[in-house]
């Protein structure tokens, strides 16, 4: 989409790996939103004009909030919230294994549609907006963590305890599609990131303590 940028963890720029030290984010961010800058900077000129606002620009997120504001449903935040919790904590919890995250997929397949009966009472808006958000990451991570056959990073499994390189050093892209289902693809990790006249290349190793 032209115009529109992702800075730090938003953008997956391959430079922590899977498991980010405490700090690195902020550096990451300072990094790669000075990056974004530049790049903006390059692609505006003074003086040039914005283009026209469509008339209904805007309209669809209004009606986005106003569908939930007004939802009447049966099931509550608070009772769909915990119910995700409880999944997840269950099923993808610190150490997981194929029995665990199979479980989940089909429990958070079950509780994610939940949300079109959900019931919104006065300051329970921004709790809504929040929770569909947190169920979509909830159902990325079961669905993503159940089709990675390794441990790595915080990704701890215990029928695959090791690193798996050879098949499972890539990024995976989850999205939603329009019936809402979950849906998982692959991304190589751009290991290449420097200039190597700038600094060398430092291959991948296993963590050790």
């Amino acid at each position: 989409m032209k115009g529109l940028f992702a800075a730090s963890e938003a953008a997956c720029a391959s430079v922590h790996g899977a498991n980010r030290l405490g700090a690195n984010s902020l550096l990451d961010l300072v990094v790669f939103g000075r990056a974004c800058a530049q790049r903006i900077a390059e692609l505006t000129k003074p003086g040039e004009k914005k283009r026209p606002m469509p008339k209904d620009g805007g309209l669809k997120a209004i009606e986005d909030v106003d569908k939930l504001r007004y939802a009447d449903g049966s099931i509550s935040t608070a009772e769909l919230r915990l119910e995700m919790q409880k999944t997840m904590q269950v099923d993808a919890a610190v150490y997981r294994t194929q029995e665990s995250l199979a479980a989940g997929k089909e429990k958070i397949d079950e509780v994610v549609p939940k949300f079109n009966d959900i019931k919104v009472r006065n300051t329970d808006l921004t709790e809504t907006l929040e929770l569909r958000n947190l169920l979509a990451c909830a159902s990325c991570t079961m669905h993503a963590a159940e089709a990675r056959k390794e441990s790595r990073g915080a990704h701890a499994r215990e029928d695959f305890t090791e690193r798996d390189d050879v098949n499972w050093m890539k990024h995976t892209v989850a999205y939603h599609s329009d019936d809402g289902k979950t849906h998982i693809g692959y991304r190589a990790v751009q290991d290449q990131t420097l200039d190597e006249n700038e600094c060398k290349h430092v291959p991948p190793f296993a963590r050790v303590y």
